[in-house]
């Protein structure tokens, strides 16, 4: 059964229990929705009153354009590798386990620059779900290991792959690519990255099709591990 939109809402707002903060992820391959997946949700949890859940992108633990160069991963920007993991970690670590008594500040990435922003992202203590949000949260090699277990549950968005190929394009085009350049580091780059991300669906909590989220407007494929709420 595919999940509707506000199934998803009651999913998430039953996930922080007994005083503790939860932390949600949602992953997926480049262009999945997942963005738009976690600002909608985020957006209506919260809806006119007090905030009470945050988000906090995965994109802001991308490494620098200077040092991608000094490693020799600048090509290559977007792999698991050209991410500070484990900084992720001790981030997703802190914002679970430490006292709520005072603001956290995550790292933002700007999307015109390509580059992180430190300390863009606030985390307020009346925070009682973060939502967070990347390619490789169900990951499990490396420093990526140590994410899966901070993350109370992860969702993962799946598209039809032409519609995805087609709005990840878009998406470099909009910030800066010509569209011969995008259509070739989607084809290289991301294309990598989308199967090695696509390997991981299977330990997904929750398979979430584009279908259910507002504003997609073409189907998704169908989801095989998405039980109800």
């Amino acid at each position: 059964m595919t999940p509707a939109f506000d199934d998803l809402l009651r999913r998430a707002r039953a996930l922080p229990r007994g005083g503790r903060r939860a932390v949600l992820g949602i992953a997926g391959s480049p262009g999945a929705g997942k963005s738009t997946l976690a600002g909608e949700l985020v957006r209506q949890l919260n809806g006119a009153g007090e905030p009470w859940v945050a988000h906090v992108p995965m994109d802001g633990f991308h490494l620098a354009d200077a040092e991608l160069d000094r490693l020799g991963r600048r090509d290559r920007k977007g792999a698991p590798d050209t991410f500070d993991a484990a900084g992720y970690a001790a981030l997703l670590h802190r914002l679970r386990e430490e006292e709520y008594d005072e603001v956290v500040y995550a790292p933002g990435f700007e999307r015109v620059l390509e580059q992180p922003v430190a300390g863009a992202v606030p985390v307020p203590p009346a925070a009682r779900l973060v939502v967070t949000e990347g390619n490789y949260l169900l990951l499990g090699t490396g420093a990526w290991a140590r994410v899966r277990p901070l993350l109370d549950e992860v969702w993962f968005c799946v598209l039809d792959e032409e519609e995805r190929l087609r709005r990840l394009i878009a998406r470099h085009v909009e910030f800066g690519k010509s569209p011969e350049e995008a259509a070739a580091w989607v084809g290289r780059s991301d294309r990598r990255n989308a199967e090695l991300v696509a390997s991981t669906r299977g330990a997904a909590d929750l398979v979430v099709p584009g279908s259910a989220v507002p504003g997609r407007s073409r189907p998704a494929e169908s989801a095989d591990r998405d039980a109800a709420p």
